[in-house]
């Protein structure tokens, strides 16, 4: 299987207080659909954070989109 890594760098947003890093890992852990169930990561989805920086690695089909759609939604909700 084709494994997808992305990479989603909180470092500005977070040196300016708009989002945590932490947060929005957990976020990710609780949101990410996996064959249209969410809480389903098992081991097709991984979310790890260093910093402020999300590493994300998916077993592919996995979209960059969605982890855009999601991260928009994130910040909606911290408004």
């Amino acid at each position: 299987k084709q494994m997808l890594k992305f990479t989603v760098d909180c470092q500005q947003p977070s040196d300016d207080n708009i989002i945590e890093p932490k947060d929005l890992e957990k976020f990710f852990n609780n949101r990410i659909k996996v064959e249209g169930k969410t809480g389903n990561l098992g081991d097709k989805v991984s979310v790890s954070r260093e910093k402020a920086k999300l590493h994300v690695t998916a077993e592919a089909p996995f979209s960059k989109r969605y982890l855009k759609y999601l991260s928009k939604k994130y910040l909606k909700m911290q408004q």
